[in-house]
């Protein structure tokens, strides 16, 4: 049918009209692509409308994230001049701001009411108005200072949410509007955080992480390749000025190393996914990982940012749901606070995005059904559908061993696990942990069921509360916390690991000499270290026996020293409870006195001390969570049994008041220290009745060898059993055949080590 003149006209009109529009769309960055597309998708936001009200856990994290959103809303909107370190008010309105106007796009592209779009919109006007005229924060404290917030860290924890609010109200937003917010905010925003902060950007650490994936989601909002490549591999050389400086123990990008994302992934992580700062910290930069890994999947999968290096942020997220104990609960490695758990909102993130690109692996589900919580996106729609239909199978720890360093070769962190699930024994043999790093090398901490047996104290610093310090580290963080004194390992001459140096220390790794879980009745995590003291040779092995002599696993802890001269050494046992009893007498001073005067020792008051006459086995008894423990000694003459208590020169009480018992021995060259930790008993409160109060342990023997390559050693029951071990230190390889004499006969296995359980007869 031919078209009369009009129509052809009016075609024409359009098709002038039509043109132009059509080569802005495909040539101008950031118009080519259809929004949301970071976390939210276009395709995923309309299954997930069509499934509302019939995924329960999904509606339910939804009308509690609208409600929260809709009373934040109602106040107004709070974009005040930043001035307050950490717990204070304009620091903590920023922060609230960020989340906020995340969940509230979130709820716009969900519920399709343009009220949450305004309001983003609003704020985000008031931020674009504020932000050029921001000099840098007035609390100086920090190697990098932020604008919004008093570090970079922060400003860039800011952009990483409010990224994502953009990407969800960037199709209801006019070209205009989108380039005010773009010149005015998000550019200069990503600039400052990286071209004008490179000390903070351009680093292996858990801050320039959340660095780069803040430049990263906003580029790939705005589809700025400038932007996102910056993100993914780093300022470039003649973009960071030469005389910028990083003192926190990053580095500004030296000759040779890699930065940017993709670096970060590369060189922190292990291939067991163990993140060299610690759990902690790993749980904390795994919201940037997973949620850009997200992002990159759903913009980039070209990319396949789920498959680099094997897999590895998959395999981190199995990583840190390792390093839990039964409550969930990290293990507090290095810098760490206790109570942070796999309920924290970076682990719900984690979890469903782990669950959604990493097989959907059934048994996460269970971990997301203790959450109770998911993200309102793709991955927690997933999830909630998992549980929905009870796809869950239970996530079982077992003991494991997660190895440290960016090839796995810097050590690792061992964990024993009792065959009941109930008892946890984490040896630590790592490499420093960069700035965050503490200095106890073959250090550990054992836990009955969730509860602390022997203690990691953890970190020293009251996160976001103002009143210590801002919410910032403390300063007994470096002169406590840090120091190896700290922790349940081994100190020569009163002196931590490395002498407590930084730089020295990250030049070290401890070396595994051998883990084996073979045998769920007898695991063994041995490890050496010959760096932590100049002409000193550490080697320490922790064993988990589960015998029916013993109500409960048993733990057996052995250190050998060789040095090249006469040193002091001490054991310090960080415990819980009340003391209840000791086989040996002890003398309390009549006036409390410090331990020792640096390193930590000037932390620690002594309570109370005995000092051994003549070869024995010493006992401490005590009840704490109303079950009994006993830490048995193989004590040589003359050797110290130390009674302290945390506090000393603390005038602002920052640190906690815990007990310790503390194992010395002096003018030694080499010996062995082998103790047990014995679970036992029960006390009811309510019955008043005690349970078998007193350990089952008569005595420890060390067993003189003719070959110094082996240690020996009994532990004799109070029922006539003998528990012989027997390790070899210098051979691990599992096919290796011994043979020793022993008062003359022979003694043969295969392997490192050699256990026996002996009747004695009476």
């Amino acid at each position: 049918m031919k078209q009369n003149l009009s129509t052809q006209t009016s075609l024409l009109k359009i098709k002038k009209l039509f043109f132009p529009v059509l080569f802005l769309l495909i040539f101008i960055p950031g118009h080519a692509q259809e929004h949301p597309n970071l976390i939210l998708t276009k395709n995923g936001v309309k299954i997930i409308r069509k499934e509302l009200g019939s995924i329960p856990l999904f509606d339910t994290t939804l009308a509690t994230t609208k409600i929260e959103v809709d009373k934040e809303i109602a106040t107004g909107i709070h974009v005040p001049i930043p001035k307050d370190m950490a717990g204070g008010y304009t620091h903590d309105r920023h922060k609230k701001n960020w989340s906020i106007l995340q969940k509230a796009g979130v709820l716009y592209q969900i519920l399709q009411d343009d009220h949450y779009a305004i309001y983003i919109h609003d704020v985000l006007k008031a931020y674009a108005k504020m932000y050029p005229t921001l000099p840098l924060h007035p609390q100086t404290r920090s190697y990098a200072r932020g604008k919004i917030f008093w570090q970079c860290l922060n400003d860039a924890n800011w952009l990483v949410y409010v990224s994502q609010a953009y990407d969800c109200i960037y199709e209801y937003l006019t070209p205009k509007e989108r380039d005010h917010l773009e010149k005015n905010l998000f550019i200069p925003y990503a600039n400052f955080l990286s071209l004008e902060s490179p000390q903070f950007f351009n680093r292996i650490h858990n801050h320039s992480t959340w660095g780069n994936v803040a430049v990263g989601m906003i580029g790939l909002v705005m589809n700025n390749e400038e932007l996102i490549n910056r993100a993914l591999y780093g300022l470039k050389s003649d973009e960071i000025d030469p005389n910028a400086k990083d003192n926190d123990g990053g580095f500004i990008k030296p000759e040779g190393q890699n930065t940017g994302f993709l670096a970060n992934l590369d060189s922190p992580f292990s291939p067991d996914g163990y993140y060299t700062e610690g759990p902690y910290y790993q749980r904390y930069a795994m919201y940037p990982f997973m949620i850009f890994g997200e992002a990159l999947q759903n913009v980039k999968p070209e990319l396949k940012i789920f498959e680099y290096k094997n897999g590895v942020l998959i395999k981190a997220v199995y990583a840190l749901l390792n390093l839990t104990d039964t409550d969930g609960e990290f293990f507090p490695l290095n810098d760490g606070q206790k109570g942070m758990s796999y309920y924290s909102r970076e682990l719900v993130s984690a979890v469903d995005i782990a669950y959604h690109f990493g097989g959907n692996d059934t048994s996460l589900l269970s971990i997301a059904s203790k959450q109770n919580n998911v993200q309102l996106d793709d991955t927690g729609l997933a999830v909630a559908q998992g549980l929905q239909e009870n796809k869950a199978t239970p996530f079982l720890k077992k003991s494991i061993e997660l190895r440290d360093g960016s090839d796995g070769s810097e050590g690792g962190v061992g964990i024993l696990r009792s065959t009941n699930q109930l008892f946890d024994v984490v040896m630590k043999y790592t490499a420093q942990g960069l700035s965050h790093g503490h200095y106890d090398k073959l250090s550990f901490s054992y836990y009955n069921n969730g509860n602390e047996v022997l203690q990691d104290y953890g970190l020293a610093r009251f996160v976001n509360i103002e009143q210590k310090n801002g919410g910032g580290y403390l300063r007994e963080n470096n002169t406590w916390a840090k120091q190896s004194i700290a922790h349940n390992t081994i100190i020569q001459d009163e002196i931590s690991h490395f002498n407590g140096q930084f730089e020295i220390g990250s030049a070290y790794h401890s070396e595994k000499y051998l883990f084996d879980i073979s045998n769920p009745k007898l695991q063994i995590i041995s490890a050496k270290e010959d760096n932590a003291y100049p002409n000193t040779k550490l080697h320490r092995t922790v064993v988990m026996l589960e015998d029916g002599d013993f109500d409960n696993p048993l733990l057996i802890d052995m250190i050998k020293v060789v040095s090249d001269t006469v040193h002091q050494y001490d054991i310090p046992f960080y415990y819980f409870g009340q003391l209840i009893t000791t086989n040996f007498d002890y003398k309390t001073p009549n006036q409390l006195q410090k331990l020792g005067h640096k390193n930590g020792y000037q932390h620690l008051w002594l309570e109370g001390k005995s000092i051994s006459k003549q070869k024995n086995t010493a006992q401490v008894t005590w009840v704490s969570k109303n079950i009994f423990y006993t830490l048995s000694s193989a004590n040589a003459a003359n050797s110290e049994i130390v009674l302290a208590r945390i506090g000393a020169s603390d005038p602002n009480f920052n640190l906690r008041r815990d007990p310790a018992l503390l194992v010395r021995k002096s003018k030694i060259k080499k010996d062995v220290f082998i103790h047990s930790i014995e679970s036992h008993g029960h006390y009811n409160p309510v019955t008043e009745i005690a349970t078998k109060s007193s350990s089952n342990i008569k005595e420890i023997k060390k067993i003189v060898l003719e070959n110094e390559n082996y240690i020996g050693w009994s532990i004799v029951t109070r029922k006539s059993s003998n528990h012989m071990f027997i390790l070899c230190t210098s051979d691990s390889n599992k096919d290796t055949r011994h043979t020793i004499k022993l008062k003359g006969k022979p003694i043969q296995w295969k392997g490192p080590y050699t256990y026996n359980k002996i009747k004695v007869i009476q």
